[in-house]
């Protein structure tokens, strides 16, 4: 939405995807780093395989996450001296897991927000998961209070589109006034 209305928006699981599909540039890493089982025929990140791994064992997907952060954080550096926009808007899932790298880039933080279970049923309605892949998941993310807490701006995405479109509107309101007196 915010896109539409004139904000430049960047998306770190995109850019994540990019990174992991055939040819992108996180496939050779990740195939040293996990083995030729993690790619598939085509080429890119097998992201099933890779999620059953990385949720089983922790420190893999700290190794993951070595391998793609930094080359996410690359990407979006990039990408932001190009923004066009009235302003610029980066979407990153695991800011609040990542605070201390992403607090000192930008002027606020936005969350979007709703119950868990919703967040569980979108979730698996999205992605094809069972509640339990869902549960665990979220288990190794920040919590739902810390993310609300970490917020500058809250959009409570628990109602329906019309609802969520009206405070999106009002924070793009705001945004803007930010971006002229910056």
């Amino acid at each position: 939405m915010l896109a539409t209305w004139g904000a430049s928006v960047l998306d770190a699981d995109a850019i994540a995807h990019e990174l992991t599909a055939p040819g992108g540039a996180a496939i050779a890493p990740i195939g040293e780093a996990f083995g030729a089982a993690m790619i598939t025929a085509e080429g890119g990140l097998d992201r099933d395989r890779m999620r059953a791994a990385v949720f089983a064992e922790p420190v893999l997907r700290h190794r993951l996450e070595a391998i793609l952060h930094p080359r996410i954080g690359q990407v979006l550096r990039e990408r932001a001296t190009l923004a066009q926009g009235a302003y610029l808007v980066v979407v990153v899932p695991l800011l609040v897991e990542g605070q201390e790298r992403w607090r000192h880039a930008v002027d606020r933080i936005a969350v979007v927000d709703c119950a868990e279970p919703l967040q569980i049923e979108r979730v698996m309605r999205r992605s094809n998961l069972e509640a339990a892949q869902v549960r665990a998941i979220m288990a190794t993310q920040a919590t739902r209070e810390a993310r609300r807490a970490a917020a500058d701006d809250l959009i409570d995405n628990s109602a329906d589109l019309a609802a969520l479109q009206a405070r999106a509107r009002d924070l793009h309101g705001q945004y803007l006034q930010i971006a002229r007196r910056i």
